[in-house]
């Protein structure tokens, strides 16, 4: 099925799990499911850049992974860093910009050396916005829009009456690129687990039992074509949104 260009989400954000859990039914260690998932990501990158996706934003570790065992923590920033060190120059020559939202605070020097050089090496591009959330949390994103508009009226800059969604939207991780049409998340489970909790609001919501390691080109093109077949309606009714796709009144 050819899906046409109007029926592309132009930004899709996918949780991608299901790597400890594939590793587990071949009785390999975890990490062993995380190095194949990072395969994966390589599959959905060229997948994007191939359908026309313009932004695509990934949840790879999220504020309360930090509370997982730490040797699995310790192999997941390792495989971080090794990612870094070989992806970044073929997602720079791929036209991918690279960024990264979460608090930061929490990775060694190394790691954080990486991620801005990365950031640097990429900025210019613009064939597909990739954004990857590390120490990433829905909350925490609100909480920090919310602590900077406090900090913007305590200052003068800003009054309350100011304070409205589009203000959020613009304090929020991903300012700057329209939300998410389309999410993802592999693995079975059928939650959002504080993942883009505000950019989430009306995005079309698509789950698979595929696990991470496992989702190829075949797998995200089942999920573009559900998603072509939706109508979105952002609260409207379906005659009034036939009426603006034809041009016509309501």
């Amino acid at each position: 099925m050819t899906v046409p260009a109007t029926h592309v989400p132009r930004h899709v954000a996918i949780i991608m799990d299901g790597n400890g859990r594939w590793a587990q039914k071949r009785h390999r260690p975890r990490i062993i499911g995380h190095r194949a998932g990072a395969r994966a990501v390589k599959a959905c990158v060229e997948f994007c850049l191939a359908s026309g996706v313009g932004a695509l934003t990934l949840f790879a570790f999220s504020s309360e992974n930090w509370n997982r065992p730490a040797d699995e923590v310790g192999g997941l920033m390792k495989l971080f860093l090794g990612a870094l060190e070989r992806e970044v120059e073929e997602l720079h020559r791929l036209g991918a910009r690279l960024r990264f939202i979460g608090d930061r605070s929490r990775f060694e020097p190394a790691i954080l050396a990486r991620m801005q050089a990365a950031e640097a090496l990429t900025a210019g591009n613009a064939s597909l916005q990739l954004s990857i959330a590390a120490s990433y949390g829905g909350r925490q994103d609100i909480a920090h829009a919310a602590r900077a508009l406090a900090e913007d009226v305590a200052a003068g800059r800003l009054r309350p009456e100011q304070v409205d969604e589009d203000a959020i939207s613009a304090r929020v991780a991903l300012a700057g690129l329209p939300p998410p049409d389309l999410f993802i998340r592999t693995g079975g489970e059928l939650r959002i687990s504080n993942f883009l909790l505000w950019q989430l609001a009306y995005t079309e919501l698509w789950f698979t039992d595929t696990l991470w390691p496992d989702v190829d080109a075949a797998t995200l093109r089942r999920a573009l074509d559900d998603y072509a077949g939706r109508e979105r309606r952002f609260g409207l009714t379906g005659a009034q949104v036939a009426g603006h796709a034809t041009g016509g009144t309501t």
